[in-house]
């Protein structure tokens, strides 16, 4: 992923470095259980755990020659072995393991500090959803379907929809983080034919990882193909709420808008302009990490026990996707924790169409009162799309009625336009939510 979206703790994970460093444990985590457990002598483990070192520019330099990564790295390891004075104790690293039994394991461990990363973004929006939803829990706002005006409903419902979503993501966040912690020291076709099954245990254990119950070289691509899946939902999300800032932001709304700072510039040639950028960029990058998840469906289905077909994708789709959810969480939450909102402009774009939006309830009421729903709707719709057209006032139409008059009594119409019986379950729906 370019610079331009990695924050730096995230970045430190999948960097070259921390693969390698995570590789290395994996290894030394191996040699120190087999010790445990008579197969390699105690002090060849001991050696590698206190001189065991590795330089990435010379794993590059060696894999350039022989063309396999973990190769590269292993005699690079054996390399600082030597020098040390410990050459001898070299021939123990790497024992009994293929090359997947690292990668795969140390992929376990970079994806469970990407989740722990990633968890903490979205306990940090969810927090910042709360806040904002409680703030405007009874701005009065208009409920909008199919982008047109429906009925009302207020600001704060709006947020807490969002909450309530970033909660979900915080489970399956939670569920797929504790499924992908899983490692396999199983040998080169999953039959654990040098560490037995008891061993593999043993040493993910020591990883703080579970071993996958059965692998073949590689462990299910199912499993990360879930992980990026829920990353991908997670930046729907942050789609979501930035896609609605970018409509209420439009100069004929105006209801709220991202933060426009000291010295921020919205066009070379306008201006007047405040662009929703934050807001496009999220939309744009979600994009990204969805796709993904597409290569990560087509790396499920690998040639018998293994192909290499999946690898050169998750060098990319994994690093990448977990590096933009990371950076979009924190986008969004300084664009919902920044946000301008203007509640008088809500409440005067809410009352523009002089009544209109009150028509389902003055529908209701009518068939309540006795008359018949479907001459209510004609009778309602009739005044309604007249109002539409010719910019009228649906309310004062409606008291004109007499056909209406005569089933309601002018408190009954006055209580079917009352804002305050539309909105009357907002706090109730708040705490169902624990809002």
């Amino acid at each position: 992923m370019i610079a331009r979206y990695t924050r730096p703790e995230m970045g430190r994970i999948w960097s070259e470095d921390n693969k390698y460093r995570t590789w290395l444990e994996v290894e030394l985590a191996a040699s120190e259980v087999l010790a445990e457990a008579g197969e390699v002598p105690a002090e060849a483990a001991q050696l590698l755990r206190q001189h065991a070192r590795f330089d990435a520019s010379r794993i590059a330099e060696i894999e350039r020659e022989v063309k396999h990564d973990v190769v590269a790295f292993t005699t690079a390891v054996s390399e600082s072995m030597a020098a040390a004075g410990h050459a001898e104790a070299s021939r123990w690293l790497h024992y009994g393991l293929t090359s997947y039994d690292v990668v795969d394991t140390a992929l376990a461990l970079q994806a469970k500090q990407a989740s722990e990363l990633i968890a903490q973004g979205l306990a940090r929006l969810e927090s910042t959803l709360r806040e904002r939803a409680l703030e405007f829990r009874h701005a009065v706002h208009i409920g909008r379907t199919h982008g047109v005006h429906a009925e009302p409903i207020t600001f704060g419902l709006k947020l807490a929809l969002f909450h309530d979503e970033a909660a979900r993501n915080r489970k399956r966040l939670a569920a797929a983080a504790e499924e992908i912690a899983v490692g396999k020291i199983s040998s080169a076709v999953g039959n654990c034919a040098r560490v037995s099954p008891a061993l593999e245990e043993r040493i993910c254990a020591r990883l703080g990882l579970k071993a996958a119950p059965i692998s073949s070289q590689v462990i299910s691509r199912d499993i990360h193909a879930h992980w990026l899946a829920v990353l991908a939902l997670i930046t729907a999300l942050l789609e979501k709420i930035a896609l609605e800032v970018r409509h209420l932001q439009r100069t004929e709304v105006r209801e709220a808008e991202e933060a426009f700072t000291a010295g921020q510039k919205g066009s070379s040639i306008m201006p007047h302009k405040r662009n929703p950028v934050a807001c496009e960029q999220i939309c744009g990058l979600a994009r990204v990490v969805r796709a993904n998840v597409q290569a990560a469906m087509e790396n499920i289905a690998l040639w018998h026990e293994r192909d290499i077909s999946h690898s050169s994708v998750e060098r990319v789709i994994l690093p990448d996707s977990a590096i933009l959810t990371d950076y979009l969480l924190e986008r969004t939450t300084g664009l919902v924790r920044h946000m301008k909102v203007d509640t008088e402009r809500m409440r005067r774009n809410l009352e523009m169409t002089r009544g209109l939006i009150f028509s389902g309830q003055v529908l209701n009421d009518l068939a309540a009162a006795g008359m018949l729903r479907e001459t209510a709707y004609r009778v309602v719709q009739g005044h309604a799309m007249r109002c539409w057209e010719e910019g009228g006032d649906f309310r004062a139409a409606i008291e004109a009625d007499p056909e209406i008059r005569a089933v309601l009594t002018a408190e009954q119409v006055a209580e079917s336009f009352s804002l305050e019986r539309q909105l009357r379950n907002v706090d109730a729906i708040l705490a169902r939510l624990g809002l």
